[in-house]
């Protein structure tokens, strides 16, 4: 054993030594080759060898360098560095380094060692809305197989944290990490990258201070602040948040503010954000304001087509007032409204393009600054080519038609606003994407093309619903092809999957339960004859119920309550008072026939009653582009429905029909059923119905509907008094629901349905509603909007107990969802502070769902 051990620690001696004289020998090998290399010698290049972890074909890296085999280089030289720079650029690896593996005389081997960035397989992002998530990825080409880099790393990181620093996320952190992605076979083929962010809570603005501000509080200035505001538990509509555009757009309405109190040199010089804690921050801004200025003279500059006094008139801006930089502004031209009274479009609207208005301040006396308003008017311009783009189901004549603008006319702006208007009105069109591009425009001939772009959506829709309403089950099946086209009715080829294109309207209803069911159709005709704009309307209906007890919940089908109608149509546009207004007419038949139909109602339960009316009304709507969801206009209508004065000459004294032996009982007392039947054979009556309602734009989508709602219905015989039909009632959604007797339902909600009437209705009624509407989306698949509102309405029976004061509030809170394909969703959460009829305390909260309604 010690002989065996003595010879093994030899051997090992011997082999230490071997390897020790080896590593000497190959030290002074390698230090006479590095002195060498350091001499700076041109060798030539015996072999290229790459190696490292890459995927690229040695070959074509070898081929890339632009070295090859016999080429003479020096060795360290430029050559190999100006190869190696070339690399680096490319973006592809995160190690390149140059080896020489041996030397022989004048012949060197080359080693490329080369490490290839690794690949994006997939990102994942954590923290934010998956809407955001594809945001942030476009944004920084995070796309599967891009090289990660650190720069890549870097910015993404910086990008994500500015992004949200800058909408008031100051706290952002943000985490990115990667880990190889190994396939099925085990190869590493990139490596997946997470990105965790965490956004913390945005800041919140707890003071916003001024130094240096006299003429104008730190109230006022505040309140120019329309987007940044501080924390303030009152304000409901808009919250305290900071974001770093908003700031800078308030500052600009800041100095804006200055402007129109005369502080033309109103500036801020400097202002601070400071750090409360994680949640808080400050705002402190030092203004300077300098003096009040005046208006002095304003003189008008190159003006032939308008005098001096009618452009002074439009400008309305006279010597001696108060400086307003922002008022001047838009008085030459209102950038924020294509309508507006201003100079710039009393020129474009009477046909100058090309006209340029520029104010230029020409003196500044003390405290007077005087102006001259520069005016090139240029060549009148004419419309050369009007096309529309875009119309894949609306026939081209059903556009054309709607056009205010026409070849060779002059140009006007106002005529252009109006068509895009008309055009949006259509309903075929997605209002947002309405575009007039101008083509071709010749300033030297006076030329131009107008292209109107348009998109298509969904001009038909279905109803289908079912719901407990009315004591029963009731289903609804509604189709509407708004944009119909009734010559194509017998040709097949056009049904896909119907006729389609030349702007009618078709409307099929039914509607049914256990105890009625009623089918209706309508057909409108925008265009009657196609060439003037006067809208034929026709419509039938027939309408069946029977009698329900609803205690028992049975139906007797011996007792029924028909009703069969129609009504015929004529609208026109007006010029005068403006081409807004629009001139309706409509004459209207009903039969009203019972069948042993006794149910208090009605105080005869067998006969017949026959409503013929003639309707005329007057309206104007100068709304916006968009009818779903317009930004500003307003709409009014007043309408007057009235029957024939039978009583003027039947020669019937419906005082004394009692005394008359064929409206008696068998004991000679007057039968009250037998006389309402002659009062109410045919119906005599008039109906004046008022409707007002406005739309304020206040900031940005943010809208004001304010609406106000009149009814009256009246007798022209005291003695033959009020039919029991045509009558109104107040309260809840609005929905008609099963209402067979020509009754309106008036909408107010906070209320259950028809709650603020009486039994049998009332003959007056009014309503005033506030409503705050903000758009969540108004794309072509759906316009969502939330609203808050706030209403009063009432309803009397005649003027001697009409109070206008008198009325039930409510207000709530809803939203509204319109899809092309089914109309108008929606639900209310409204709260009723006054009692119904009969009750005692505030009625309370009630939900309702909207159903093909626009409030």
């Amino acid at each position: 054993m010690n002989n065996l051990n003595s010879n093994t620690i030899l051997l090992t001696y011997k082999k230490l030594y071997s390897i020790l004289l080896i590593g000497i020998f190959s030290i002074f090998t390698i230090s006479a080759q590095q002195k060498e290399l350091d001499s700076g010698r041109k060798y030539t290049i015996n072999e290229i060898k790459v190696t490292g972890n890459q995927s690229f074909n040695e070959q074509t890296v070898i081929a890339f360098t632009g070295l090859k085999k016999g080429d003479r280089i020096f060795i360290p030289g430029e050559k190999l560095s100006s190869v190696t720079k070339k690399l680096w650029e490319q973006n592809l690896f995160s190690d390149i380094a140059f080896y020489v593996t041996n030397i022989e005389g004048e012949s060197v081997d080359l080693e490329l060692y080369i490490v290839e960035l690794p690949k994006l397989h997939e990102v994942t992002i954590e923290g934010i809305r998956k809407g955001k998530i594809k945001e942030v990825i476009n944004d920084n080409n995070l796309k599967p197989g891009v090289k990660i880099t650190k720069n890549l790393i870097t910015t993404t990181k910086n990008y994500i944290t500015n992004k949200y620093k800058k909408n008031g996320f100051l706290n952002t952190q943000v985490v990115i990490s990667t880990k190889p992605y190994i396939d099925s076979l085990g190869v590493e083929v990139g490596q997946d990258m997470k990105i965790i962010i965490d956004k913390k809570d945005r800041v919140k603005v707890s003071s916003i201070k001024f130094n240096g501000n006299e003429a104008l509080s730190d109230g006022k200035l505040r309140k120019a602040m329309k987007n940044v505001k501080r924390k303030n538990f009152i304000r409901v509509f808009k919250r305290s948040k900071y974001s770093e555009e908003s700031y800078e757009e308030d500052k600009v309405s800041i100095i804006d503010k200055y402007k129109t109190r005369g502080y033309r040199d109103a500036r801020i010089t400097n202002d601070t954000l400071i750090v409360k804690d994680e949640k808080n921050i400050a705002l402190e801004l030092d203004v300077e304001e300098g003096q009040k200025y005046y208006f002095g003279n304003i003189r008008f500059i190159g003006n032939s087509v308008f005098t001096d006094s009618e452009l002074r008139q439009q400008l309305g801006i006279k010597k001696g007032e108060t400086y307003n930089g922002v008022l001047l502004q838009e008085r030459i031209e209102d950038i924020t409204d294509p309508e507006a009274n201003d100079l710039t479009n009393l020129y474009q609207n009477s046909g100058y393009l090309f006209s340029r208005i520029n104010p230029v301040e020409v003196a500044v006396r003390k405290d007077t600054i005087d102006f001259e308003i520069r005016i090139i008017e240029g060549k009148l311009a004419y419309f050369d080519h009007i096309t529309v783009v875009g119309n894949d189901r609306t026939n081209d004549h059903v556009i054309y038609r709607e056009l205010r603008t026409r070849p060779g006319q002059k140009y006007s702006k106002r005529n252009v606003v109006r068509t895009i208007r008309e055009l949006g009105q259509l309903g075929f069109f997605d209002p947002e994407q309405l575009t007039p591009e101008f083509k071709n425009v010749d300033p030297n001939n006076g030329t131009l093309d107008l292209e109107y772009s348009v998109v298509e959506k969904g001009a038909s829709q279905i109803e289908l619903q079912g719901g407990y309403g009315g004591g029963g089950f009731v289903g609804t099946l509604g189709l509407s092809f708004n944009n119909f086209s009734l010559r194509n009715i017998f040709n097949k080829e056009a049904y896909k999957p119907i006729p389609m294109g030349d702007g009618q309207k078709l409307s099929l209803r039914a509607q049914g339960s256990s105890f009625y069911q009623t089918f209706s159709l309508s057909l409108v005709e925008p265009w009657l004859g196609g060439k003037k704009p006067v809208q034929f309307s026709a419509s039938l209906s027939h309408t069946v119920q029977y009698f329900f007890d609803f205690r028992s919940r049975d139906v007797d089908r011996d007792r029924r309550f028909l009703i069969t109608g129609g009504s015929l149509g004529l609208a026109q546009k007006l010029k005068w008072p403006d081409d807004f207004f629009v001139l309706s007419q409509a004459i209207s038949y009903q039969h009203y026939n019972l069948q042993n139909y006794n149910t208090g109602l009605f105080t005869f339960g067998d006969g017949f009653s026959n409503n013929l009316a003639y309707t005329i009304g007057l309206s104007r709507n100068n709304t916006t582009v968009n009818p779903i969801y317009p930004l500003a206009g307003s709409e009014f209508s007043l309408t007057a429905k009235l029957t024939p004065p039978y009583s003027l000459f039947n020669d019937v004294n419906y005082d004394e029909l009692g005394n008359d032996p064929e409206f008696q009982d068998f004991d000679g007392n007057p039968d009250q059923s037998k006389i309402d039947q002659e009062r109410f054979k045919f119906l005599e009556y008039y109906k004046i119905k008022f409707k007002g309602t406005w739309y304020t734009r206040l900031v940005d989508k943010l809208v004001l509907r304010t609406n106000t709602e009149f009814g009256f219905l009246g007798a022209y015989n005291p003695d033959r008094g009020v039919p029991p039909f045509e009558r109104f009632f107040v309260g809840g959604d609005g929905l008609g629901a099963f209402s067979l007797d020509g009754r309106e339902v008036i909408q107010l909600r906070g209320y259950p349905n028809q709650s603020l009437s009486n039994v049998d209705g009332n003959t007056i009624y009014n309503k005033f509603s506030l409503e705050l509407r903000y758009p969540v989306t108004l794309k072509q698949l759906a316009s969502i909007y939330v609203l808050g509102f706030a209403e009063g309405g009432g309803s009397y029976d005649g003027f001697n107990n009409y109070n206008p004061f008198s009325v039930n509030r409510s207000a709530g809170a809803g939203i509204r969802i319109f899809m092309p394909a089914f109309g108008l969703l929606g639900i209310d959460f409204g709260y009723g502070f006054d009692p119904i009829l009969g009750g005692i305390g505030p009625n309370g909260w009630e939900t309702h769902f909207i159903i093909g309604q626009q409030f």
